[in-house]
């Protein structure tokens, strides 16, 4: 993905876009943001990740940069970066089909807007682009309902669980294994489902 796309959510017009190296900074900022406010959501720590330098960030960037996959990041009317999403695509021969969706996070401040649903539909779009991915698969810890019901409404379906998948200050949280296949129709979640 190299262009911008701009999306009209029922509640914000956001620009997603491939982040690069001169996204570094904020880049680092948000993420140690989401680090910090969601711990379980992740399987980086906010106090790793912060001792790392910046140059741990400009090579993050400039790998996604060079791809396959893409970091994408949303930001608002103002040009704040308020949520990121990434798309990881293997590189073993016979694991290319598969693609990773990672580093998903919208800041608090701007939740409840469809950010989070533009990045997600932005990835599948990006992977879906890619012609050689069949899937992309996450991990969404368990508890974390917004999420789990975002991802379920853009057609993941839960494969698996891992029980403590990540340790978070003592505490095992699960992660849930999720996959939406790009060659099939995504089924819609029924109304009652979480």
């Amino acid at each position: 993905m190299s262009a911008s796309a701009e999306h009209i959510t029922a509640r914000a017009t956001v620009t997603i876009r491939p982040l690069g190296r001169a996204d570094a900074e904020p880049y680092r900022a948000f993420r140690l943001e989401a680090l910090r406010e969601t711990p379980t959501a992740f399987t980086s720590g906010h106090a790793e990740e912060r001792a790392k330098p910046l140059a741990a960030t400009l090579a993050r960037l400039a790998e996604a940069e060079q791809g396959p996959g893409a970091l994408l990041g949303a930001f608002d009317d103002t040009g704040a970066l308020v949520g990121t999403a990434g798309l990881k695509v293997s590189r073993r021969s016979q694991e290319r089909h598969k693609g990773t969706l990672y580093g998903m996070a919208v800041a608090r401040a701007a939740g409840g807007r469809g950010i989070g649903r533009a990045l997600v539909r932005e990835v599948l779009r990006t992977a879906a682009e890619d012609g050689r991915l069949r899937q992309v698969l996450l991990t969404v810890s368990e508890g974390n309902e917004a999420a789990l019901r975002l991802y379920t409404a853009c057609g993941f379906e839960a494969w698996g669980r891992e029980p403590r998948a990540v340790l978070v200050d003592g505490l095992a949280v699960a992660k849930l294994h999720m996959v939406r296949l790009l060659d099939a129709e995504p089924q819609p979640a029924p109304a009652d489902r979480p």
